[in-house]
């Protein structure tokens, strides 16, 4: 079962709306004892009217993130509205669909205009894609968003905390509308809760050209789930303000710091869910200059490589001499091929160059070392898993093909068992996946006769049907989700995995 506290400063605060035994007064809240709650899923929802640091709401956060319940806003929201030097860093990405969103409409004319939004919900149907970004940047239950207008357009001047007792009667009436909807939300998931163990978070995107995982493979994850007593849910971007629903989240889309799976790594862990890709590993993996630079301080084998400069063009004109031709020329984010390129002189570099760096001030350029297949190694928790051969693309010397004429568009795959890969070459990708944390890794490999070269961490390994998983199958699956529950009873028991 779950239990839900909705806390205000004065019992006054809640006069114009229905008694309810689930409001209580912030002294309440904070002199009652966590055994109340008798092992229930316990959802706060903050309304105190000083939110400010060291006051009745900040304290409410505080010691509801201490008793281990779900609490809105978070401390880690109060904080950051408290100066607009950090949240201004959220909102960036927003002031650009303001003036898009206010084409048209009435306050368009206007120099300015506050707008309260409550649970992420507004009456202004043309700012609620911006309101529930809002919502999702930083969620509770009112916010007070300033719009301001200067020559540039419209950008957002400022967002504050609302107050319950300020609101006017058509405010009331918005604000209970939304809380009922954010309040049933709380109250779906707990009908299942006596069946499974823990509940679990998959964010995927079911139009991912390249998917860490296929359909089928996700549903193994849901399956297999039911019989470990998780229960697994498939979410999306959309549902980033539910987080707080589950116990743990695990992603299965590809990753990047300047995306939405970012966000949702770090909104999971600031809120206690066991995270994998968390977002220490997506940070590090995601980047192939700090991988580079990582295993050339730890003196692991990989290709030669340089790290080339935009500003400076002498270094560009020398490192086909030192790696010799062909190269190949990387963006640090790229995946799955992407931002990859095969040079064979300095013409090509040069061309190759000036594109690429449109893209990124810093380029990799490493040696061609061209093999049949690239060994895939995954690691779990420190732990080798599955092994698999992904062969070039037909014709191509890459194993994903994006060229418009490509025959195929990725290469063949074996998957072996783990015993059977080669030692030398699982031990490499252990040692190398375990400077990157104790998450879940794919790495790749090169191998021609004694000599061996990692090419890159992966921190969100495919694992799709009938390959990953062709030699374990089910188990595969039960490994990773064994993985998360492992790590669900020693948090649940308040100890580090």
């Amino acid at each position: 079962m779950s239990k839900l506290y909705i806390i205000v400063e004065r019992k006054e605060d809640w006069s114009s709306y229905y008694p309810s035994e689930d409001v209580i007064t912030a002294q309440e809240y904070l002199e009652q004892s966590n055994e109340q709650d008798n092992g229930k899923r316990v959802q706060v929802i903050n309304l105190c009217r000083n939110q400010k640091y060291l006051g009745h709401g900040y304290y409410c956060s505080l010691l509801a993130e201490a008793r281990g319940h779900k609490v809105i806003p978070s401390v880690r929201t109060i904080s950051e509205l408290s100066r607009k030097s950090i949240y201004n860093l959220a909102l960036e990405d927003l002031d650009r669909l303001l003036s898009k969103a206010l084409k048209g409409h009435p306050y368009a004319s206007a120099d300015g205009f506050t707008l309260t939004l409550y649970f992420g919900r507004t009456d202004i149907e043309a700012l609620q894609d911006l309101a529930r970004q809002l919502f999702e940047a930083f969620p509770s239950p009112l916010l007070l968003v300033d719009f301001r207008r200067n020559r540039e357009g419209w950008h957002i001047g400022g967002v504050k905390l609302g107050a319950i007792h300020k609101l006017h009667e058509a405010q009331e009436d918005l604000f209970a509308n939304a809380l009922d909807g954010f309040s049933r939300q709380v109250w779906l998931k707990p009908r299942v809760r006596e069946k499974y163990r823990f509940e679990m978070a998959i964010l995927h995107d079911p139009k991912e050209a390249f998917p860490p995982s296929d359909a089928k493979a996700l549903k193994s994850f849901v399956r297999i789930g039911k019989r470990l007593g998780i229960d697994v849910e498939l979410i999306e971007k959309k549902d980033y303000s539910r987080l707080s629903e589950f116990d743990a989240l695990f992603i299965r889309e590809t990753t990047a710091i300047d995306h939405h799976t970012y966000r949702f790594a770090k909104k999971a862990e600031s809120e206690g869910l066991v995270v994998m890709d968390d977002p220490r590993s997506i940070l590090r993996c995601t980047n192939k200059v700090y991988l580079a630079d990582l295993l050339k301080a730890h003196k692991l084998d990989m290709p030669k490589t340089e790290i080339l400069y935009k500003d400076n063009a002498a270094q560009l004109a020398t490192v086909g001499e030192r790696l010799g031709f062909p190269l190949v020329l990387k963006i640090p984010d790229g995946s799955f091929s992407r931002g990859v390129m095969k040079v064979s002189n300095q013409e090509e570099l040069n061309k190759a160059s000036a594109e690429l760096f449109e893209r990124s001030v810093l380029l990799l350029a490493q040696e061609f070392f061209y093999t049949d297949y690239d060994w895939r190694i995954g690691v779990l928790n420190q732990e080798p898993i599955f092994a698999c051969q992904y062969f070039m693309s037909k014709g191509h010397w890459q194993i994903y093909d994006h060229s418009a004429g490509a025959v195929e568009s990725s290469g063949d795959f074996r998957t072996v068992p783990i015993q059977e890969a080669p030692h030398e070459v699982v031990e490499l990708a252990v040692r190398t996946a375990n400077l990157i944390g104790d998450g879940l890794y794919g790495v790749d490999l090169k191998q021609a006769g004694e000599r061996m070269a990692v090419i890159e961490v992966n921190d969100n390994p495919n694992i799709d049907s009938g390959i990953e998983d062709a030699v374990l199958k089910d188990d595969l699956y039960a490994l990773v989700l064994e993985e998360f529950i492992r790590r669900l009873e020693l948090q649940r028991n308040g100890q580090r995995w």
